[in-house]
């Protein structure tokens, strides 16, 4: 397995959202434009959310083609361009892989509709006989994470199985083809110098081949919410694993790595995913999902941390991704944690004041954790989520598949404001396809750049002094008491209050605050300490 990673900030880069170079959809020249403001941050390398040949059903996420770059984004030549330029700059590159699902439109799909019931083109899918008298039923009364049945029926009276959109058809990992095909397209882009990859719904894969009714919900991050149910048949099978092994092979191969998109809120089970032989990261949605209080806080690490060791992997810290509200938002609502599935005009709406405090207290704490860490592209900004975003602009499956039921992930996909007085923030001369709100241009990195308090000098700062301090390889050591988390990282001292104050301790002096302190740490904030004695 590899090493660098188990340490490594890793900056996630939406393509869509990031930069444009024309037109009004981020594209790869507009990335390998903005490596050096990445490298600046500090991080380790970049993750690339799907860039592939796609009809843009669910932004990309529907593959037709996973050795090609889509036109909206440019060409395979500026995929490769991007790479040896992020190369250069001592950043590695880690792409998307989505093998759970492909496109209605890849080709594997289009020969399946052609072919008849039972033929090997079928055979690469789901596809199964109704229920009913005449087929009329679906084959379970499975339901999509993305709302409605998790069947279509063809016109040849078969049904297919999508656990996502409809657009999205789940592939049959019971099938050698498959497996050969996904070995083949590892090394299509690792002979291209990718480092890795970060895999979509790693817990998805495999399905119980007996199909058993199962009608409960399985969220995006937070995984089964139910308690008291039967197990899953097509979430998080033990036979999932047998498909990672293979991998490691070819990644060892090529000194590469991979991290698992996992929703599994149970740690061990999260575990099993980073054993020796398997993924070198797992995101911790536990953490993500964790309410802001010293007691969900304080559990929640000292749990990864436990079922971690057990497989003697490092924990993959993350509070923010495309598929939730932004963290600001978030933590600015009554309830924290991993929050609605976007917000509304009409939904209830963040504290903002107290939400950027608490963000910065929750990144400072992050920050300071031995392990690995994600930061999706805006974070370094404070962006909040889009809230009043209107209904005809919204993109997402989601909200079309729940009737507006919910408002769906657009929100915190909007593109990135790089300065402040120029057409859309910056983004791109030409438009942008998700609607910027009020205000955003007061978030631009040209002003944040001239303000030393500013987020984005913030987080600069924090990542400078985990790298200086060695933070992501050190050892940790609880000293917490009642409501007040209180670390040693190496040589820092790592203090989190939540809802009551504490007295900066005797023979400390401030590395790095989430708010200004005096000779109190304040509510929601977060400090880096070391001895004063210490250089």
């Amino acid at each position: 397995m590899d090493q660098w990673s188990r340490s490594a900030v890793i900056y996630q880069v939406y393509p869509r959202s990031f930069k444009a170079t024309s037109g009004s959809v981020g594209d790869l020249p507009g990335i390998t434009s903005k490596l050096d403001y990445i490298a600046q941050l500090g991080v380790d390398a970049l993750w690339l959310s799907p860039f592939y040949r796609s009809p843009q059903k669910d932004a990309g996420y529907d593959v037709s083609d996973f050795r090609d770059v889509d036109p909206l984004f440019g060409t395979l030549e500026d995929a490769e361009a991007l790479i040896a330029r992020a190369n250069q700059l001592n950043l590695k590159v880690i792409i998307d892989l989505v093998p759970n699902h492909t496109s209605d439109q890849h080709a594997w799909f289009q020969e399946a509709l052609g072919s008849e019931p039972g033929s090997p083109a079928r055979e690469r899918y789901w596809f199964r006989d109704g229920r009913g008298e005449s087929g009329e039923l679906p084959p379970t009364n499975w339901v999509s994470v993305f709302g409605g049945p998790a069947w279509t029926r063809v016109p040849d009276g078969q049904w297919y199985l999508h656990l996502f959109d409809a657009s999205q058809p789940d592939l049959n990992w019971e099938n050698p083809e498959v497996h050969d095909e996904f070995e083949s397209i590892l090394r299509f882009w690792l002979d291209r110098g990718v480092a890795g990859f970060r895999v979509d719904v790693a817990h998805g894969l495999m399905k119980d081949p007996d199909l058993p009714d199962w009608q409960h919900t399985w969220g995006m991050v937070s995984g089964q919410e139910e308690t008291d149910i039967p197990p899953a048949p097509m979430w998080d099978l033990d036979a999932v694993h047998d498909i990672y092994r293979s991998w490691r092979g070819v990644l060892d191969e090529y000194g590469a790595m991979m991290c698992a998109e996992a929703w599994v809120i149970d740690d061990d089970r999260r575990s099993l995913y980073v054993r020796e032989d398997e993924f070198d990261q797992c995101f911790n949605f536990s953490f993500l999902s964790s309410p802001w209080t010293a007691a969900d806080m304080r559990s929640t690490i000292r749990e990864s941390y436990a079922a971690s060791a057990r497989v003697e992997a490092p924990t993959t810290w993350v509070l923010s991704n495309h598929d939730v509200v932004r963290l600001p938002s978030r933590m600015g609502l009554d309830r924290t944690g991993k929050g609605p599935n976007g917000i509304y005009t009409h939904d209830p709406q963040p504290d903002h004041e107290l939400g950027a405090r608490r963000s910065r207290a929750a990144h400072l704490l992050m920050l300071a954790l031995p392990g690995s860490a994600y930061l999706y592209n805006g974070e370094e900004l404070g962006l909040p989520e889009h809230t009043s975003l209107p209904d005809e602009a919204r993109q997402d499956p989601t909200f079309f598949r729940t009737q507006g039921a919910e408002a769906g992930r657009d929100g915190c996909r909007i593109p990135l404001p790089w300065a402040a007085d120029e057409p859309h923030a910056g983004f791109s001369p030409d438009g942008s396809w998700l609607p910027q709100p009020d205000g955003w241009a007061d978030h631009a990195v040209d002003r944040q750049e001239a303000d030393p308090d500013s987020y984005l000098n913030f987080i600069r700062s924090a990542l400078a002094y985990r790298a200086k301090h060695g933070l992501g390889l050190a050892e940790i050591r609880d000293e917490s008491e009642g409501g007040v988390l209180d670390y040693r990282v190496g040589p820092v001292r790592v203090i989190t209050c939540f809802d009551e104050e504490a007295p900066l301790p005797e023979g400390w002096r401030v590395l790095l605050s989430s708010s200004p302190v005096d000779d109190r740490i304040g509510t929601d904030t977060t400090v880096w300490l070391v001895a004063e004695n210490d250089v």
